[in-house]
């Protein structure tokens, strides 16, 4: 994506480069996410980003909260169809795991971690603590949904970095974690089901 010199305001610059910054990080990971890289995707300088974001350190947060958002609303937006009788669980395990693994926000938030940036993570448990509360409006106290949370956010990042050659070397299809993952919440259900 270049939007070579045209007039940006202020926000579609830094949309564009939150933009340019996911593609980076899907194609060559988080330490692709460099203001630098980023600049050069948008045709824009690195003083330009500075300006935005601060520093790298900045954009990766700025990164996270935007990746947070979008995931968080598609899942709550999956979690309300599920309430509504579509109890499809699958879907709600499949958006998180995807956010973590195909969306990178695995491979970021490691990043964060093994870099010391580990207040940029904040946005992402924000908006997940914000869903939580979302959704469980109206419900009973007794639902364990932030256990539920707790758990299907852990298994999406564990399978995120390592599913793929733990099921090789387990001899499991790719997806068992996935499946593991929405039969678990299922039985959770029913067992907190009044």
């Amino acid at each position: 994506m270049n939007v070579a010199r045209r007039r940006l305001s202020p926000e579609e610059s830094r949309d564009a480069a939150l933009e340019a910054a996911r593609a980076l990080l899907i194609e060559d990971g988080p330490q692709a996410v460099t203001l630098k890289a980023v600049a050069a995707r948008i045709g824009r300088t690195h003083a330009n980003l500075l300006h935005h974001f601060g520093s790298a350190a900045g954009l990766q947060k700025a990164l996270a909260a935007s990746m947070a958002e979008a995931v968080t609303m598609k899942i709550g937006e999956a979690v309300l169809r599920a309430r509504n009788g579509d109890h499809n669980l699958r879907e709600v395990v499949d958006l998180a795991f995807d956010a973590f693994d195909r969306e990178g926000a695995g491979a970021l938030a490691s990043w964060m971690i093994l870099t010391g940036n580990q207040n940029a993570l904040d946005p992402i448990l924000e908006a997940i603590h914000s869903l939580v509360d979302r959704i469980s409006e109206g419900q009973d106290a007794r639902t364990p949904l932030r256990e539920e949370t707790l758990q299907l956010t852990l298994m999406a990042l564990g399978d995120a970095l390592l599913g793929a050659p733990m099921a090789r070397a387990l001899g499991l299809p790719r997806d068992k974690a996935r499946e593991l993952a929405a039969m678990m919440l299922r039985e959770r259900i029913k067992a907190t089901a009044p």
